[in-house]
């Protein structure tokens, strides 16, 4: 009962945290707002000015060695990594909406914008320092992890890397003179964090495996607490911090401007603008201590009234158990006499089943003993059956063997007489090839004969022409002669 009791208290106080967180979280997210929260909320701790290039951009009111990420605050690591948490009042804003940037006359001012960061820096680590820097306006994420993008060596701040969490860190910062050698043999932390839910990415810094490594000791992460209140505090391991959705201004946002305007002339340079407020700035640091001691007062008396309420909640916790302890003694031993009853029952169960079992067994085995008889019997028909099945494939075997040479025969006499018959064939051919040469030459012979026969017929008709002609020229002659000589 008492379990019982304990495990629904744990689950309605599961439930109301976490309505709590939920409804924290709607209530600081339900609706949009527009730059005028920035105009409104930082004017009575700075000027808002119109700058060339970037629009209006806001300088603060502070002590004359100010910059940002460096003065009155502190870091943590968070779900979303190394965050930096503000002791100003209006360090909501600046620190984790909008970017910085240094201007030799006026000093430091800030450009807003309206994506939320747990700081908008640059890391780098060397051996024994971490460091950073804030990033410049219009420098994405990954540009500022390129090694062409190198910020003002003056603006970057190194402290050793075990010191790196300590809120009074402000005291562990190296000297600037060492900052050129540092930076020369450091490299850029490129660790990001995606969160999903507000489709963005963050600069995370160093990772907490890195920093317990080299820090030598546990660190602790804190979760991010959305909630309606604009002062960053960490409580319960919780980090409560006010994040409102901001709309980008746009030329369907004119309405949204500074209710007072300083002119850039009328701006004095930032050691002479700051000198004015140095008394009211070492106040202000004084009061800021003095905060800073009461809340350490306070989280001492909150740790020493811890400590007693995890006191009293183990002597209670020891109680819960000695009882829940001592209904497990009863239980057990009216479990063990249940146990020897169900035993004993069991015991007379088991000789019955066991004698059950037993006749079973019998009469299996019997049953056993004839399917084997049966196996026997039927083994043997499959071995006779197996050696006929043997014997007719020899059979088969030796008939085929007695075909396949009997075809071998056949086809050796097939072949014999084809070879004859082929030899007797070429035989035939050359002699008919002979004698068709024979009479080829023959015919050949006889050809040249008759025309021998008929060139000599033609020799002697011509001879004889040619005597005949030859005698009728004669008598001619002889009349010339006859003349000639007259």
């Amino acid at each position: 009962m008492i379990m019982k009791a304990n495990t629904k208290f744990l689950s309605i106080l599961f439930i109301t945290i976490f309505s709590v967180i939920y409804i924290n979280r709607v209530s600081a997210q339900q609706y949009d707002m527009s730059y005028q929260v920035f105009y409104d909320q930082l004017s009575p701790y700075g000027q808002w000015v119109d700058y060339q290039d970037y629009g209006y951009v806001w300088m603060p009111d502070v002590e004359p060695d100010f910059a940002p990420y460096s003065t009155n605050g502190y870091w943590i690591m968070t779900d979303y990594g190394m965050t930096w948490v503000s002791d100003y009042s209006w360090g909501w804003a600046p620190f984790h909406y909008g970017r910085w940037d240094f201007d030799n006359y006026y000093g430091w001012f800030w450009v807003p914008d309206n994506e939320w960061g747990p700081a908008w820096v640059t890391w780098r680590s060397a051996s024994g320092y971490y460091g950073w820097a804030p990033m410049q306006p219009g420098i994405s994420i990954t540009i500022s992890f390129g090694n062409q993008y190198n910020e003002n060596y003056d603006h970057w701040i190194f402290v050793r890397d075990r010191d790196i969490d300590r809120q009074d860190v402000h005291r562990y910062y190296v000297n600037h003179n060492n900052h050129n050698r540092i930076i020369r043999n450091s490299r850029v932390i490129n660790n990001t964090y995606i969160d999903n839910s507000h489709h963005t990415t963050y600069i995370s810094g160093p990772n907490r495996d890195d920093l317990r490594k080299k820090m030598g000791r546990n660190v602790h992460t804190a979760s991010i607490n959305e909630n309606n209140s604009r002062e960053h505090n960490l409580k319960d391991n919780r980090l409560n911090v006010y994040r409102p959705n901001i709309t980008k201004n746009d030329d369907r946002n004119q309405n949204s401007n500074p209710g007072r305007i300083t002119k850039i002339e009328d701006v004095k340079r930032h050691s002479e603008r700051n000198s004015i407020n140095k008394n009211q700035t070492n106040e202000n640091k004084r009061k800021q201590q003095d905060i800073i001691n009461q809340k350490n007062i306070k989280q001492t008396e909150d740790n020493k009234r811890k400590q007693e309420q995890n006191k009293n909640q183990d002597e209670n916790k020891r109680k819960q158990q000695q009882d829940i302890q001592n209904q497990k003694n009863i239980k057990q031993a009216e479990d063990n006499r249940r146990r020897q009853e169900q035993n004993k029952n069991q015991d007379e169960n088991k000789t019955k089943q066991q004698q059950d079992i037993q006749n079973q067994k019998n009469i299996k085995q019997t049953e056993d003993n004839k399917r084997k008889q049966q196996q026997e019997i039927q083994n043997q028909k499959n071995i006779k059956q197996t050696d006929d099945n043997r014997r007719r494939q020899e059979q088969n075997k030796n008939q085929d063997e007695n075909k396949r040479k009997q075809q071998q025969e056949i086809q050796n006499q097939k072949n014999i007489k084809q070879t004859d018959d082929n030899r007797r064939k070429q035989e035939q051919n050359k002699n008919q090839s002979n004698e068709n040469k024979r009479k080829q030459q023959q015919n050949i012979e006889n050809q040249k004969n008759i025309k021998q026969t008929k060139d000599n017929t033609r020799k002697q008709e011509q001879n004889k022409k040619q005597n005949e002609n030859n005698k009728r020229k004669q008598p001619v002659n002889s009349n010339q002669s006859d003349r000639n000589k007259k």
